[in-house]
């Protein structure tokens, strides 16, 4: 089985998150949304929250399942057997920072990261940036999936 995770802190998902996500269940068997756990993190969201929204967004999607982790994302890949690391890249800067972490990931797991370009129209979307509008009472709905369309 070709398994791969999809980690982050997705507070909250966003249109680019789920777009990413959708794709990544044409290319493999199972995609693990795996919201990590740091404690030195101040969400916006609670970690149930988070995974209810995610979990309500592809309720629909049987190859998509959602566990939270704490520690290294390579030690959780081992630990459920994930092949595959599924990231977004929005732009240069993402695709700097995430060549180093996939490097390194490679180096400590011999893991492979698997890098889809952001949809056009999802591109300029990240979690910051809708908290960002949720905080000055903007609509951030066009940004969301459903599932996330609560008062904040």
């Amino acid at each position: 089985m070709r398994r791969a995770i999809f980690p982050g802190s997705f507070d909250p998902l966003t249109l680019g998150h789920y777009d990413i996500i959708k794709r990544g269940v044409q290319l493999f068997d199972e995609v693990v949304v795996a919201i990590g756990i740091n404690a030195n993190k101040k969400y916006m969201f609670s970690l149930e929250e988070r995974k209810q929204f995610i979990e309500d967004a592809f309720k629909d999607f049987p190859k998509v399942k959602v566990v939270t982790y704490k520690g290294l994302t390579v030690d959780f890949c081992k630990e459920i057997d994930a092949q595959f690391i599924l990231r977004g890249l929005r732009n240069p800067a993402d695709f700097e920072f995430e060549k180093a972490i996939a490097h390194t990931n490679r180096k400590l797991s011999k893991i492979e990261t698997v890098f889809l370009l952001t949809a056009a129209k999802t591109s300029f979307i990240s979690s910051s940036i809708v908290r960002d509008v949720i905080r000055n009472n903007g609509d951030y709905t066009i940004l969301v999936p459903e599932s996330v369309r609560v008062s904040k």
